[in-house]
């Protein structure tokens, strides 16, 4: 039985992947950070068959406990400050988690679990104001937020290791990738939820920022593979992981209210406090590389994926 751990073990992706590496007979260790509240919610459905280890990206010697006692087969580094806006806030606190922190794992798993193979999740907000479209593994990083500068170290950081110890390192630099499990903070499950409450008349708009702004958007349970997949592979190496398709956020608001059965120009407001002070206009992903090399396709489309997310919150909101 190969054992995986995984930081942000209680976030989507970490859900989702936790689930399809149980199917697939892992023993699956989650790392969780001490809060004086818990929140499974994500992990409820699996969580009497995980095993949960508290340690913290901020804590150099409890990341190295935690692989010392686990003696990991492999390690998928998810945990992370994850939305860029609060990223504008607390730019320092975002660093030590998403560039620092990697390198703690990066070096807890060299002293003490050497041969173990590693995941990080590198984010195509790195390519920011991109230099070609569309964007691939060679692309350029421009990246235009303090999120995206510290994925950028996070990435970079993690080919070191591969580099200059001959550690097995991977870098999946997945586009947009959404489900119902997405924080609500979200462009996408802001969209679903507000459509849901409209629907059901708990709200009566639904206030944007950028609407022009076009994102690569696909379903987390499919990236999630793609994860795994880089793992197996003979040696780390980097992929994008992208649909290969760009949709705009009006897009994605008109998909969702034409679920519900409404006209989105009804009740969308723009709204500039919700405008990022540098924006990201365009991003799609060439995934022929993983295509190639992984065998991985997307399954999921953007209108199922909308549809499904916007299902999901008219029955949570019912209930």
């Amino acid at each position: 039985m190969p054992t995986a751990v995984i930081t942000g073990i209680t976030g989507q992706d970490g859900s989702y992947l936790a689930e399809w590496l149980l199917g697939r007979g892992y023993r699956v260790v989650g790392i969780v950070r001490r809060a004086s509240t818990e929140n499974f919610e994500r992990i409820t459905q699996i969580r009497d068959r995980l095993e949960l280890r508290q340690a913290d990206l901020l804590d150099q010697l409890s990341l190295i406990e935690v692989l010392k006692e686990v003696r990991p087969d492999e390690i998928y580094n998810l945990a992370a400050q994850s939305f860029v806006p609060t990223s504008w806030q607390q730019p320092v606190l975002t660093a030590e988690f998403d560039a620092v922190g990697v390198t703690r794992m990066l070096e807890a798993m060299r002293l003490v679990a050497p041969e173990a193979r590693f995941y990080q999740a590198s984010s195509s907000e790195m390519f920011g104001r991109v230099r070609e479209t569309p964007q691939r593994e060679t692309t350029p990083f421009h990246p235009r937020s303090p999120y995206g500068v510290a994925k950028v170290y996070g990435h970079y950081i993690t080919v070191n290791y591969r580099e200059s110890y001959g550690l097995f390192t991977c870098s999946g630099i997945l586009f947009n990738h959404e489900s119902e499990r997405r924080g609500r903070e979200f462009v996408t499950r802001k969209v679903s939820d507000g459509v849901a409450r409209i629907k059901l008349r708990l709200a009566k708009e639904l206030r944007l920022g950028n609407l022009t702004a076009r994102r690569d958007w696909g379903f987390a349970g499919d990236y999630v593979q793609a994860m795994w997949r880089m793992l197996q592979q003979p040696a780390g190496d980097d992929y994008v992981v992208a649909t290969g398709e760009t949709h705009s956020v009006e897009e994605l608001v008109d998909v969702a209210f034409r679920c519900a059965g409404l006209d989105w120009r009804e009740y969308v407001r723009e709204d500039p406090a919700f405008l990022r002070p540098a924006e990201v206009d365009l991003l799609i992903g060439d995934a022929s590389k993983a295509h190639t090399v992984l065998g991985w396709k997307p399954q999921v489309t953007f209108a199922g994926l909308v549809e499904t997310m916007v299902r999901a919150d008219v029955d949570r909101l019912k209930s």
